[in-house]
């Protein structure tokens, strides 16, 4: 797009971002904004996003998140930082194979129909099809990713990089296969690591069965479960060996119900007395602590759930093929028959669910592969201890460095068919396994078989996730961009990945290229609705980006949910919440509109300009304008976008336009003191200029069709404004410097104080229902000289802005009759009413007022003095009646000082 027809965007009456986004955003990046260039100037700054799902659509995370990652990508550019934000997206593995299994099933298609290689040639048409969703809806938020190196973790070099990956670490020993309980997803048919497991709680039940002593079925012992279904696997029972209940019976032999094993009882010191009835069931192969159990004392291992969740032969005849559930309630029913069900009882417990599909995991004996996560821990740990990983906010810090300290084993081979397959062989005669880029050449080296096979398996998604930060570099080759970019900067993520990703991306980081991939990582909240419930397609409580970009703008979304987030905490977001951001947009766009129709005026031509004379409040507002540039700078170094938004928000919204611009607009609109008006637009072109590249980061498309109207029409009457205004575009123009000698500190503590007595006088005439430019005759009753002089020194000020007349100023002055009283600080500030007012006639209305509000506070007073409202009542109409008391007392207060000034 021409520079020239950006320049020509109407500003029109009312901010309608529709008609400005698709073109500023088509500039940007027809300009190569977002591209970095390696072998450019500037320190390096970058940034990778978390690649989505390719699966995924827009969420509000996923806008609160880039949000974030602009903010400070922008602002770093604009510093004159060789930025690059890495784009791309994730394969997804189940969640992908999901939704194309799903769209096979409605051809009457099952994925085995069509074979492996058939299949992975339909996920790669759909990811052709859709998998740009996601990148086209990111666009409309303005996003500045560097768009050319976009990559994908199936791509070609990142597929290189999970392979040279996988082999170095089985080199080292850090990855191998066993045999152990994993959790495993009957649904998605594949093991899940312990991250992957999303635990809720249930209200289950504790069934309590009878267990036979062999040979004397008048004994027995009783056992409490959660899960009978499983005793059919059971080869053992176990009591605490310091449980003096039962000590006397370890060693003896048991006859288990149904299937009629004999097992032993055992001892071990992990059987917590307390559970039950301190005796307990050990099933080796589904349940992860029984299974340690069963390898310390030698037990039996015996499987009776497959893939499926369904019972196997193992299990029984009357039960295999039986759904586990359906098997608990028929196993159920034959323990009552036989009258080995002693009782059941409510027990609320922690459910494991597929983080995917959110069935009930099972935990499941299987052959797979894992990496050794201890080594990789240490070394995590000790970087973050030597303060080259840290978080924002820091309590994050603890929490990242407990899961470190306890990691177990990582599995992270999947059974389904869409990831990077192992680079695993077997020998087809002999079984021994070789670890290989490719299929082995050679023969077998322990039998001489040319016969290989390849592992079914592929790779956790998160293993590919783990390499992103240096992948999307070009390791593990030595490339340019590596060289220049990584270690990473900046690394902007939720809190519920820390475990996922954010700890793992260190540990791979540290272990293949000796460095940490990011210095900083900032922890955000989640968005959650207003009742403060996950956002989710089950609830139907999600609120659409898109939606509220279409209706709002994107800006207006961007800086409301910024303005929303503090220091990590969650988000609770409803709708009417971007109502914020679009008055906020819609205060700059008035206000810059208004600014920018006295620059074009054909009265302020450059040859015409008189010299410039600054009044008070031209210096003012300059040295605000610093002080918000030195504050809002001094945020984003600390991470704190919200407060760095609510400091730009403050200084335009309060400082720029309730006080300067109306002061400039006055000063304007009088036509008299040429020189005053010249220093008036200098200064709002000046300030304008600081403000929207301040506000760049957070409301990019605004602030960038603003400015470029302003660069071009500064120059009629605002010279030194437009002089500094020579770079291309917003985006690459300089972040404002603010040299520490030119802010007058003093001047701004002085012009605060004057406000908060002009605030004073308009608040009074609010209350007494006197027009807005109704003098008030005002006397100025300072505690000190020195604060007297300030006052007396800027009457003119106090009189033109707060129109005031009459002003006295001295020490301790006795307040006059018939006036109001405010307390500024320790400066009381007396208002005459004399005359303004008809006194008998206000003294009357406020006497009637008073009436009517302590007859409210009585009715309130008498309902909350009530036991059985305070008892029966829901708690939010309660705290609102404590409230609405409080709300009436302070206006009693206000009622009883007026009637005071009255005399």
């Amino acid at each position: 797009m021409e520079t020239k027809e950006l320049c020509n965007i109407e500003i029109g009456t009312r901010y309608e971002p529709e008609k400005i986004e698709h073109r500023i955003y088509s500039f940007w990046e027809s300009e190569n904004f977002f591209h970095a260039d390696p072998s450019g100037g500037g320190e390096p700054y970058t940034i990778v996003i978390p690649p989505p799902n390719v699966t995924g659509a827009l969420h509000m995370g996923h806008a609160l998140n880039t949000t974030l990652q602009d903010i400070f990508v922008r602002w770093r550019r604009m510093q004159g930082y060789n930025t690059l934000w890495m784009p791309g997206t994730d394969h997804a593995g189940i969640a992908t194979q999901n939704v194309v299994e799903q769209e096979l099933a409605g051809e009457g298609i099952h994925r085995r129909d069509l074979g492996r290689e058939k299949f992975i040639k339909r996920v790669w048409k759909w990811k052709k099809e859709y998998g740009d969703r996601i990148t086209n809806q990111l666009k409309r938020l303005g996003v500045s990713l560097d768009w050319e190196r976009e990559r994908f973790t199936m791509d070609e070099g990142l597929s290189k990089a999970v392979l040279e990956t996988f082999i170095t670490l089985y080199e080292k020993g850090l990855i191998y296969r066993g045999k152990y309980i994993i959790n495993w997803c009957p649904r998605c048919c594949t093991a899940l690591a312990d991250d992957e497991v999303e635990h809720e709680e249930h209200e289950g039940h504790l069934w309590y069965i009878r267990y036979n002593f062999k040979n004397n079925h008048r004994e027995y012992i009783s056992v409490a479960t959660t899960r009978p279904e499983t005793m059919l696997g059971d080869t053992a029972v176990a009591v605490n060996p310091e449980d003096h209940r039962y000590k006397h019976l370890i060693g003896r032999s048991l006859v288990l119900p149904v299937i009629g094993r004999e097992i032993p009882v055992i001892a071990d010191p992990w059987v917590d007395p307390k559970f039950g009835t301190g005796v307990v069931k050990v099933t080796p192969a589904h349940d992860p602590n029984d299974f340690e159990m069963g390898r310390r004392h030698d037990l039996e291992t015996i499987s009776i759930i497959d893939e499926n969740g369904d019972m196997n032969i193992n299990a029984g005849e009357q039960f295999e093929g039986m759904d586990r559930f359906e098997c608990r309630e028929a196993l159920l029913e034959e323990l009552r028959e036989r009258e080995e069900l002693e009782g059941v009882e409510p027990h609320v417990h922690s459910v494991g669910h597929c983080y995917r599909c959110h069935v009930v995991i099972e935990p499941y004996l299987s052959d797979q592969w894992f990496v050794r996560m201890a080594p990789l821990a240490q070394k995590a740990i000790t970087a973050t201890d030597g303060g080259h990983v840290t978080f924002h906010p820091g309590r994050w810090r603890d929490f990242y460095k407990s899961w470190l300290e306890n990691v177990r084993d990582w599995c992270i081979s999947r059974q389904i068919w869409w990831g990077h397959r192992l680079p695993v062989y077997y020998c087809r005669d002999c079984g021994e396994v070789v670890v290989a880029r490719q299929t082995p050449e050679k023969n077998c080296k322990e039998c001489g078989s040319a016969r290989y096979e390849q592992d079914e398996d592929v790779l956790d998604t998160w293993f590919s996730s783990a390499l992103w930060p240096f992948s999307t570099l070009g390791w593990p080759g030595d490339t340019e961009e590596l060289q220049r970019y990584y270690p990473t900067s900046t690394l902007v993520t939720d809190r519920g990945i820390i475990y996922f990703w954010v700890a793992r991306m260190v540990m791979m980081g540290l272990e293949l290229t000796g460095r940490p991939p990011f210095s900083d990582v900032l922890i955000h909240g989640t968005i959650l609705d207003e009742m403060g419930r996950k956002m989710s397609k089950s609830l139907g409580n999600g609120i659409d980006p898109i939606e509220m970009i279409d209706k709002y703008g994107a800006d207006a979304v961007r800086f409301s949910l910024i303005m929303l987030t503090t220091e990590g905490q969650d988000v609770k977001l409803s709708e009417s919440k971007f109502e914020m951001g679009r008055n906020f947009a819609n205060k700059v766009w008035n206000a810059s509109r208004f600014i920018l129709m006295n620059l074009e005026t054909e009265e302020t031509k450059p040859a015409e300009n008189p010299a410039q004379k600054p009044e008070l409040e031209d210096r003012w507002i300059l040295s605000r304008s610093r002080a918000a540039t030195e504050k809002i700078t001094m945020h984003l170094e600390a991470f704190q976008a919200n407060e760095a938004a609510r400091t730009l928000y403050d200084f335009f919204w309060h400082d720029f336009c309730d006080w300067y611009l109306e002061a400039a607009k006055e000063r304007i609109q009088s036509g008299k003191n040429p020189a005053g008006i010249a220093a008036a637009r200098e200064t709002l072109a000046i300030v304008l200029d600081t403000g929207l590249r301040l506000m760049h980061p957070f409301l990019p498309f605004l602030s960038e069709t603003l400015w470029r109207r302003l660069k071009t029409t500064a120059g009629r009457s605002a010279p030194r404004a437009a002089a500094d205004m020579d770079e291309r575009a917003l985006i690459v123009a300089d972040w404002p410097q603010v040299p520490e000698h030119n802010r007058d500190r003093k001047l701004e503590s002085n012009i605060d104080y004057l406000q908060k007595i002009i605030s004073a006088s308009r608040k009074l005439r609010k209350e007494k229902g006197l027009a807005e430019n109704t003098p008030l005759r005002t006397v100025i009753s300072a505690p000190d000289k020195d604060t007297a002089d300030i006052a007396e020194k800027y009457k003119s000020f106090l009189a033109r802005m707060g129109v005031m007349e009459d002003i006295r100023v001295g020490v301790d002055i006795e307040k006059p009759p018939h006036s109001a009283t405010s307390v500024i600080n320790t400066t009381e500030v007396f208002f005459e009413l004399e005359g303004l007012i008809d006194t008998e006639v206000e003294k009357a209305r406020l006497k009637e007022q008073r009436a009517d509000v302590l007859d409210h506070i009585d009715k309130i007073e008498h309902q909350l003095d009530n036991p059985d409202f305070l008892a029966n009542a829901p708690e939010a109409v309660v705290n609102r009646q404590k409230a609405k008391s409080k709300e009436l007392r302070s206006k009693l207060e206000k009622i009883i000082q007026n009637l005071a000034d009255m005399g």
